[in-house]
């Protein structure tokens, strides 16, 4: 399958994850979700430099799904601005 992606989202929480996870895979938009608890992230926010606990998705999909996807998670996300950062698969 030369179409596929992974899409890589952080969330604050399992949770969270999990529940996002579940309306993409119920709406076909994803394959699969991967929810990894555990993940300190460092970003610079509104000008500070921030350290969080926070939960990383992994989504499996296509290209062709990939814009829907997105805009679903950014809908859908707790966060102003959600990180979704789709990878091909090789």
């Amino acid at each position: 399958m030369d179409d596929a992606i992974v899409v890589l989202v952080t969330t604050p929480g399992p949770d969270e994850a999990a529940q996002l996870a579940r309306a993409l895979v119920e709406a076909e938009l994803a394959a699969c979700g991967n929810v990894l608890p555990g993940l300190r992230s460092i970003y610079r926010w509104e000008g500070k430099v921030e350290d969080e606990a926070e939960t990383l998705l992994i989504l499996k999909t296509t290209r062709a799904r990939f814009e829907a996807l997105r805009s679903r998670v950014v809908e859908l996300h707790p966060y102003e601005t959600p990180e979704v950062l789709a990878l091909p698969v090789e």
